[in-house]
């Protein structure tokens, strides 16, 4: 199945931690007007609940992915809101 570029550079939530090397979770990402879910490889463990964000689309609904924090959290206090 070939890539799927629309998920690349966007951000999602793991539902299931990854487990590097030994093996992938799974990433919730908002994507096409919904949520979809995919296996997500990372190269270090990532803990459920983490944010992410998509790097690379590996086709049949695996991504790579890598820890995100939102640089925005940073200027507004980290609340995330900047109301």
């Amino acid at each position: 199945m070939a890539p799927d570029e629309a998920v690349v550079g966007l951000t999602g939530e793991l539902v299931i931690g990854t487990r590097g090397a030994a093996g992938p979770g799974e990433v919730l990402v908002r994507v096409r007007g919904g949520s979809e879910t995919f296996l997500a490889w990372s190269d270090e463990p990532l803990p459920h609940g983490a944010t992410v964000l998509v790097i690379e689309s590996r086709g049949s609904r695996q991504v790579a992915v890598i820890a995100w924090a939102d640089p925005l959290d940073a200027l507004t206090g980290g609340s995330g809101d900047a109301g």
